[in-house]
């Protein structure tokens, strides 16, 4: 059986560049980053002594809506990080990927190998949804290659001659999601009254999956005079916009639930109950700046993932979308009482390829091995059962 192998493949209006890309997604695993690795094939003919340069990344911070932008004023920042010279090849050494060896025996003398890398703490693609009335192109965080026929680097070279390609910067949750449960205990005392109502939130794990079901085990302890009316859960996206001369920081509801299962919670009385939630990207499609997985056309969407930093470094040093989720609980204690409100953090990624598999084959092991055992100890057939006198066996024991 062969396995095919996907290549993705964009020429120039006028044909004389074809580049090609192994993959579109490369992976940021904090410490290091997949290199861009890829080939261009060109018409030297056409080339007539002309160069091949390469912009590694062309990264578009776009903080502001385009259709806003008057009087030349702009609300988006493009920064070309570097420029590399692709043919004729500066380093005819250089070690080439298993995927590039393979194109250029393919594609033949034409073709040429090159690599570019990431630097350190580039921000991940983050899209910002967009809402019904806004035109252009979304805010986020955006990459793009582009190679371009040029006398030399400084040349901006002609559409018709340069290919560009919108590639994504995305992070995976880590391969052991931890066994820390992340957990929050508040109180709220009352002018003029004894006693304090207690809040105690505890989620199941640290790390989710795009897609699962988030557990938070509530606990409210009232020991005041005051009533709990109702309770609201919520699962809250961050989103903090972090790039030169611009910091904004806003938050979105992603979902939400609001129950009186258990109310009114009296004084001295206390309740513990599980709530479940799923934050989807498809239960949030209408809603304006809602933050997504840097996406290109045609892919399925997912909400933004949150950043991971590296080990040692600071979370204020991230620049671009930096994303952070919470659980949010909030406790109704009537007009003069107030609420009572308390936040729990967690991780919201997308797991390494492959480990959603093998998460998903291990408990349909265990579910199998629990239907054996309960077959095992709960035949239908009566001649399974077997009877024994414990008042005997009793009787017959050792002093």
């Amino acid at each position: 059986m062969v396995v095919a192998v996907k290549v993705f493949k964009k020429s120039a209006p006028n044909g004389k560049l074809t580049v090609y890309l192994g993959k579109r997604d490369f992976i940021d695993h904090t410490d290091y980053c997949d290199p861009i690795d890829g080939v261009i094939v060109l018409d030297e003919e056409y080339l007539r002594g002309r160069k091949v340069f390469g912009q590694q990344l062309i990264t578009t911070y776009r903080y502001g809506r385009e259709e806003d932008e008057v009087m030349g004023v702009k609300f988006s920042k493009e920064m070309v990080l570097l420029k590399e010279q692709i043919y004729p090849m500066e380093n005819a050494n250089m070690e080439m990927t298993p995927m590039q060896e393979r194109l250029v025996k393919k594609l033949g003398a034409n073709a040429f190998p090159f690599t570019f890398h990431f630097p350190a703490m580039a921000p991940s693609s983050v899209t910002l949804q967009a809402g019904e009335d806004d035109q252009g192109k979304p805010l986020g965080v955006e990459y793009a290659i582009k190679a371009f026929v040029g006398e030399d680097e400084g040349d901006k070279g002609h559409k018709r001659s340069a290919v560009t390609l919108t590639i994504k910067k995305l992070q995976y949750a880590p391969a052991t999601r931890g066994r820390r449960l992340p957990s929050s205990l508040v109180s709220k005392g009352f002018t003029f009254s004894q006693g304090k109502i207690n809040l105690e939130v505890t989620l199941d794990r640290e790390i989710y999956y795009h897609g699962e079901k988030i557990a938070a085990n509530i606990v409210v302890t009232n020991n005041s005079r005051k009533t709990v009316k109702s309770i609201k859960c919520f699962v809250v996206q961050h989103c903090e916009v972090e790039v030169t001369m611009v910091n904004a920081q806003f938050s979105k509801h992603i979902a939400s639930l609001e129950t009186r299962e258990g109310c009114p919670i009296t004084p001295g009385a206390s309740f513990t109950k599980s709530f479940f939630l799923v934050p989807l990207a498809s239960s949030n499609k209408d809603r304006r700046g809602i933050a997504l997985d840097g996406h290109l056309k045609d892919d399925d969407v997912n909400l933004a993932s949150s950043t991971l930093i590296c080990e040692g470094k600071c979370p204020s040093d991230a620049m671009g979308i930096v994303i952070s989720y919470s659980l949010r609980v909030k406790l109704n204690c009537g007009t003069l009482g107030g609420e009572l409100q308390t936040d729990v953090p967690f991780k919201l990624m997308n797991p390494a390829p492959g480990e959603r598999e093998r998460v998903n084959a291990l408990k349909k092991m265990k579910s199998i091995e629990r239907h054996r055992y309960e077959n095992s100890h709960y035949a239908d057939d009566d001649d399974n059962i077997v009877f024994e006198d414990f008042a005997r066996l009793r009787m017959n024991e050792p002093e």
